[in-house]
């Protein structure tokens, strides 16, 4: 599948343990989004940190080349499990469908666990941020359920794309 637009995107895996070796959720976005016809921006690995975390995706909402974020990890219930406390303050609009959706198809997956998916998604300055729970699994069914979809301006009734800035 090609998707019309081409979008840059970044991907950032938030992690106090995962190395480039051992990320494959973060490589599962990467294939993913390579395989639609988008761009990979950039690739990051970050620690769990409110601040460092929150810094690195102000300077991705920054930059007009970067289209679209995608998180994975931090989504849990940890005291290290920083990423909606980092990154909801960034977004203009929240989507909360988004969350409500991933809940509901990840039910079909794993049952009940899903409660404690606090996955979520917005957009900040023209780009779309979405994020995914840290494993692969999570990641597959955010993307080829959801995501994927919303991020091609081919897709009807209605998609994203006409709501990035893109130069």
């Amino acid at each position: 599948m090609q998707v019309e637009t081409q979008l840059n995107i970044a991907v950032v895996t938030v992690s106090d343990t995962r190395t480039e070796e051992t990320d494959t959720s973060g490589n599962v976005l990467v294939e993913a989004l390579e395989s639609a016809g988008h761009s990979l921006h950039s690739k990051n690995i970050i620690k769990d940190d409110v601040y460092d975390l929150r810094a690195l995706v102000s300077a991705h909402i920054a930059d007009p080349k970067v289209n679209a974020i995608l998180t994975t990890g931090g989504t849990g219930f940890t005291a290290r499990d920083n990423t909606q406390k980092a990154l909801q303050p960034l977004f203009d609009l929240h989507i909360d469908g988004f969350g409500e959706l991933f809940r509901q198809l990840s039910y079909e997956e794993i049952g009940n666990s899903t409660v404690q998916s606090r996955v979520f998604a917005g957009l900040a300055n023209g780009t779309i941020i979405f994020c995914l729970p840290g494993s692969p699994g999570a990641c597959r069914t955010g993307w080829s359920k959801i995501i994927v979809d919303q991020l091609d301006s081919g897709h009807k009734p209605c998609n994203f794309v006409d709501k990035l800035r893109i130069e």
